[in-house]
Order: structure tokens, then sequence, then C-alpha cells
């Protein structure tokens, strides 16, 4: 059988329509977009300029509030640092989410260097942000709050609308990471009321590489990024055009098809979730129940370890993600050997047990047949696993000892 990827909150593939549009820029149009009073450079331009168009409006943003970048890291460190570091006359306290990717999180010991101070905002057991909290952390120098729009362990779908209108009588600058959610459910950050927002390509079958910032007009930003005048002055560098071009057709073909890939998300999602909570016992959903991202399932399994289950359903040609896959590769830090995920353990999930945590995150591509294949093999393999689980033995034994 040809292999099931499961893992769309990873990264997805470059449609080929994206593909058949980028592959002129790489060699035909391969001029200097900032070349702009010679044929080679207008036609670049041109491209990028329309790209943006695209961008903004399935964000339903203006084209000038669209700045370039290489990743949504680089997006999220402009912003934090560049909102930061324009408002800091107003005061340096900033709060992060407890569930924020890495990269917000890793940029607290920065800016603690440059003088301002951080503090988190928990959440509940489903991963979202408690109100009362922000609330209570909010303080009268407090310039800039990070909350993410959706979270890709978990997928669970902040109230940024909320969030961002709490922040706005207080004048206080909201930034959200919206890696995961464009592109996968609606979004208008008019409506949202955000004054920043983070987008990434490849999240939505567009190339690696490339992503954005939405910087509301007249929001005052630090550029971090030094050399020429690209991007409005915000960001130094020739553009990417080849991937602004694909971006820009990835957000169109998005924009057109939302509708259709939702619907057609959320019942393979519920197939898929209902199928493993009927045949599979000792099983924890992660993330909240309903407002979380169509077709993504996220779950622990008691006495199971996650890697084991992970390398057990790649063996069986599926693809499928165990915490973040930015966090993939990071050095142990607890007794197990392991890294416990920070946003499982924001959400209640004992450390010792954050390991067994599991994401299926389906596609627009995905099938019912790769759903129901998923759910005959993983039975099998979890109890293949528990049967060699000495925690599981000992489990065993002292139920049958109660009994």
């Amino acid at each position: 059988m040809k292999r099931i990827y499961f893992d769309h909150s990873s990264t997805t593939p470059v449609d080929n329509r994206v593909l058949d549009a980028m592959l002129p820029y790489f060699v035909e149009h391969f001029g200097n977009p900032s070349s702009i009073l010679i044929e080679e450079g207008g036609r670049p331009h041109k491209a990028v300029e329309e790209a943006r168009e695209k961008i903004a409006r399935l964000i339903g943003a203006q084209m000038n509030e669209i700045i370039f970048t290489s990743s949504a890291t680089e997006s999220n460190n402009m912003a934090i640092k560049g909102l930061a570091l324009a408002n800091k006359d107003k005061g340096k306290h900033i709060l992060f989410s407890d569930i924020e990717h890495f990269s917000i999180m890793n940029q607290a010991d920065f800016m603690r260097n440059l003088g301002f101070e951080i503090d988190f905002i928990q959440v509940d057991n489903y991963g979202v942000v408690d109100m009362d909290d922000l609330a209570k952390k909010v303080r009268d120098d407090t310039v800039l709050v990070s909350v993410m729009h959706a979270n890709l362990e978990i997928g669970t779908i902040e109230p940024i609308k909320e969030i961002a209108s709490f922040l706005k009588e207080r004048e206080i600058v909201c930034h959200s990471d919206g890696t995961g959610s464009c592109g996968r459910v609606p979004v208008d950050v008019k409506d949202l009321g955000v004054d920043s927002r983070t987008i990434s390509s490849h999240q939505f079958y567009g190339p690696k590489g490339v992503a954005a910032l939405y910087l509301k007009n007249g929001m005052r930003l630090s550029s971090i990024m030094h050399g020429g005048f690209q991007e409005m002055g915000y960001r130094a560098g020739t553009e990417n055009v080849p991937g602004i071009v694909g971006f820009g057709e990835a957000a169109r073909f998005a924009m057109e098809e939302l509708d259709e890939r939702v619907h057609r998300l959320v019942t393979l999602g519920k197939k898929l979730w209902n199928g493993m909570e009927s045949t599979i016992d000792f099983l924890h959903f992660t993330g909240h129940p309903k407002k979380r991202l169509p077709g993504h399932v996220s779950f622990w399994i008691e006495f199971v370890e996650g890697e084991s289950l992970l390398l057990w359903l790649n063996l069986n040609s599926i693809a499928c993600a165990s915490g973040s896959a930015c966090a993939s590769n990071m050095m142990a830090a607890d007794e197990t050997g392991l890294k416990a995920s920070h946003v499982l353990t924001a959400v209640g999930v004992p450390p010792e047990i954050c390991h067994g945590s599991i994401t299926f995150s389906l596609g627009k591509d995905n099938t019912p047949e790769e759903v129901e294949h998923v759910l005959y093999v993983m039975p099998g393999i979890v109890k293949r696993l528990r049967d060699m689980s000495p925690l599981y033995a000992s489990f065993r034994q002292q139920e049958g000892k109660r009994k």
C-alpha cells in the first residue's frame, strides 16, 4: 500500500498547480523585483505584488499590510522583537500564552536581555487561554501580548477575537501566530482585531522558505533585518520571487476551495476520532473537542510510548507526529530520556504520559479509505506495544488482584 500522510501540521505537499505557477520564475522571469525600470525586473515585481494581493484577500487585509519573510519563525521574530522595540517607550512587559510555538517561546531570554519582562498566560485543560489569568497578568506597562490562533499539536482554536478586543481596550498590541489556521479555517484579520499575524506558505500547499507578516496599518514596527529597502523598509533582502508566486497561488486556491476542504476534513476527522474511540481503550484525546482545526485528531494512550507508536505506524506506511515537529530532535530533559511537550504539560498532562502523544493531521487529498486503513492497523499496534510494556503488565496484575 502507498504511504498515508497524516502529518499536515508539520508541512503540506506543494500543490501541482502552485508548482506550475512557480517554475517560470526560476529561469524565464529571473530578474530582480527591485529592478523595476527594466523588463527583466518589471515582470517579477508585478508577480510579487499580485501574490501580495492574493494573500491579503485570503485574510481580509490590505496589500500594504503584507510583509514577505522567509519563514513563520522569521515573521514571529519580526513581530515580537519589532513591535516590542517600537513600543518600549510605553513599557517593557510582554505576555505569551503557555502553548506558543518555539519561535515565540524561545525569544523570551533574548528579550529579557534587552530589559523586557516576560510572563506567561495559563490555558485550561483544552488548551484555551484563561481570560481571567490574562486579565490578572496584564499591567500598566504591558506593551505586547502574543497568542497563537490555533495550536498544531493539540488542534485547539483560541478565542483571538475576544483576546484582541480585551487588549485593544487597554491599548496593548496583540500579535497572533496564525501559522496553524491560515488556509485551514476562515480568517478575517479585521474581524479578529489583531495588530499583527504570522502566515506560513507551506502550511497550505505552498512552498517552504516563504511566509508573511500581516501588520495592521498604523502599527509601529522596528526593523530587525538591516540592508536594503525591500518590503516597505521592514525586511531587507531580495525577495524570493518563485516562492512568493507559489505562496500567492496557494492562497488563491485556499480561498477558492476553503469551504470544500473544511467540509471534507471535518467528515474525515470525525470518522477517525469516532473509530479510535470505539476500538482503543485508555485513549485520551487532547485539545478542545469542538473548537479545533478540521481534520486534526490528537491523543495519548496509556501504557504506550509515543515514539514507539510513531515508529510502528511508520513501518505500516503511515506518517504522523509525536509532539511538535519542531521539537522532535530536542535533547532529553527528564528521567525518561525524552523531552516532554510544553504544550501537553500546560494542559495538565503529566510529563511521563506526554511521551504517548500522537497527532494525526489530515489534508485535502486524504481519503476515507486511508482513514479506514489507519483504524484497521492501530488496535494491533497498540496491543503489541502494550504486551511489551512492564507498566501495562503491572497494571494488569493489580487489576487481577482487585478482582
